[in-house]
This record gives structure tokens, C-alpha cells and sequence, in this order.
């Protein structure tokens, strides 16, 4: 679990609900027409702007903001230096032995590919064109999540017009102002917290959750594309280190 996706989302819900019930009751925020013209409005839209199938991809694609288990690139090049001296010492298909130690399916997909006797350049091939679609994938959930960002206030703003023009129509009535004046401002709230607090958010820790796992996944294509070339694990670190920022080199043979 991501714990700074949870921590910021706690705490900016935590600070308005501790500042509304400073200067009142809770429950005044809580309308449900409100409600359903602004979520309502915006999951409807979003599905005339998406395929039905692409919606439902983005809620599992969003998963990635408060699931995501994140694996250091320097973790990425170790293991592809040590499979890489395996390889030059025993022979390509002992890596078969280590299959098992690996979770990733791309990184397994790599070494069995390898394993296999797959040619260096058809490996990089097929693995860089899985890479796109990933890339794909994300893409489309992170504009899916922009455009809910996009689309509540506006949904906000019209049901500010409709709880507007119900007071409008009813100022001889005084004991129907208050319901449509609620009406008219709680649509904007609804749709300024969905926009700013939870789909920007999103889509913005979806973009960064992308380029980590691309960058794995072009050091795995990278390092696996060497392996099979047999090339020497020096200068393969040397090569793989130029993915990653001075900062985060580790070399797996000393100074």
C-alpha cells in the first residue's frame, strides 16, 4: 500500500472536515441531489467521452496509486549483473535455476525468452512493444482521471444554475431559498473537492507510478538484450547506469 497516496488523502479530507466542524454541523455539507448531479453528471459524461471497457480499466489502472509495490532501479540492475555473470561463467540456460526467485512477470518473461535461445534484437523487439502497450494502458487511465478532474466543476457549475434558477423561481417562498441556495453551492464544493482533492491527485501519482515501472521495465529489456549478447558485466553496469541519476548508482564491483 502507497502510504503517502493514504496519509495525503486522509489528511486533506482530515483539515475541511475539522475546519466545517469548527464553525458547524457536518451534516449541512451532506445533500444528496447535490450528489447526484456532480457524480452523477460526471461518471455519466465520462462515459460518452470512453468506451465502457476503458472506464472500468482505469478503476483497476488506479489501483496503482494506493497498491503498488515499487522496485528500486538499483535492485533492477543488481539482479541483471549477477544473472549476467551467471550467464558468462555457466552458460545461458542456468538461468533457468533462478526463475523462480523472480516475481515480476515482465523480468520472468525476459529470462524465458533468454532461456529459450530467443536473438538479442527480437528479444528487445518484443519486449519493448509490450512496454508500449503498458505505456498505453496508463496513458488512458491517467486521461480518464483528467478528464473527471475537467468534468465536475463544470457539473458543479450547472448544478449551481439549477439550485439558482429554483431560488429564482421561488422568492415568494421564503422557506424554499434555503434548500436551493444549498443546492446551488454544495454542487460547486462537490465538484472542486472531486477535481482537486481526489482525480488530480490520481492521475498525477498514476503518471509518476508509470515512468517508475517503464524505467524497470527498459533496464530489464536493456539488461536482458546484453545478457544474450554476452557482454561484459562491467561494462554492461556502466551502461545500465546511465538510466538511473548519479545519486542512485550503485556499482556491484567496488571503486
Amino acid at each position: 500500500m502507497d502510504l503517502a497516496t493514504i496519509v495525503g488523502l486522509v489528511a486533506a479530507f482530515g483539515l475541511m472536515i475539522s475546519a466545517i466542524m469548527q464553525g458547524g454541523s457536518l451534516l449541512i455539507f451532506f445533500d444528496i441531489p447535490s450528489m447526484i448531479i456532480v457524480i452523477g453528471g460526471t461518471v455519466g459524461t465520462a462515459f460518452v467521452n470512453f468506451p465502457y471497457r476503458d472506464i472500468l480499466g482505469a478503476i483497476k489502472v488506479a489501483r496503482n496509486a494506493f497498491f503498488h509495490k515499487t522496485t528500486a532501479p538499483t535492485e533492477t540492475i543488481s539482479k541483471l549483473i549477477s544473472y549476467a555473470g551467471k550467464a558468462r561463467k555457466e552458460g545461458i540456460l542456468s538461468l533457468q535455476s533462478v526463475m523462480n526467485e523472480i516475481e515480476d512477470d515482465f523480468f520472468l518473461k525476459g529470462l524465458q525468452m533468454a532461456v529459450d535461445g530467443q536473438e538479442p534484437e527480437a528479444l528487445r523487439d518484443m519486449l519493448e512493444k509490450e512496454i508500449e502497450y503498458v505505456m498505453e494502458r496508463h496513458d488512458k487511465g491517467q486521461e480518464i482521471f483528467s478528464t473527471f478532474a475537467a468534468i465536475s466543476p463544470a457539473m458543479g457549475m450547472i448544478g449551481t444554475l439549477i439550485g439558482l434558477v429554483q431560488m429564482l423561481q421561488n422568492m415568494s417562498d421564503p422557506s424554499s431559498i434555503g434548500p436551493a441556495m444549498a443546492l446551488a453551492l454544495l454542487t460547486t464544493f462537490y465538484g472542486a473537492i472531486i477535481a482537486n482533492v481526489v482525480a488530480t491527485p490520481i492521475a498525477g501519482k498514476l503518471k509518476i507510478r508509470s515512468a517508475s515501472e517503464v524505467l524497470n521495465k527498459t533496464l530489464i529489456t536493456e539488461g536482458m538484450k546484453s545478457i544474450l549478447e554476452g557482454e561484459n558485466p562491467r561494462l554492461m553496469e556502466q551502461r545500465l547506469h546511465a538510466f538511473v541519476s548519479p545519486a542512485e548508482r550503485e556499482s556491484n564491483f567496488g571503486k
